[in-house]
């Protein structure tokens, strides 16, 4: 659970495992897997930030849905030099 913050200044807590996607636009607004949309102040960037210090002091693990080409790129030749 990590604490976020409306729109409207109120602070409230956030079950991260409900999380279905986040968008900037301009306003961040995170849509929850019941379809539920929340605008908060926080970034796109704070909202991941404390979602894997989250998950990590869980001992849970997590996976990025999607990465750019050069990134899976990278991740493959590490795993592969690892490995060797």
């Amino acid at each position: 659970m990590i604490a976020l913050r409306r729109i409207n200044g109120q602070e409230f807590i956030l079950n991260v495992d409900f999380i279905e996607s986040i968008e900037s636009t301009p306003d961040t607004v995170i849509t929850l897997t019941s379809g539920k949309k929340i605008l908060v102040r926080n970034s796109i960037e704070d909202i991941v930030r404390k979602t894997i210090k989250y998950k990590q002091l869980t001992n849970q693990s997590f996976k990025v849905l999607q990465a750019s080409s050069s990134e899976s790129t990278a991740s493959t030749a590490e795993r592969g030099e690892r490995s060797a």
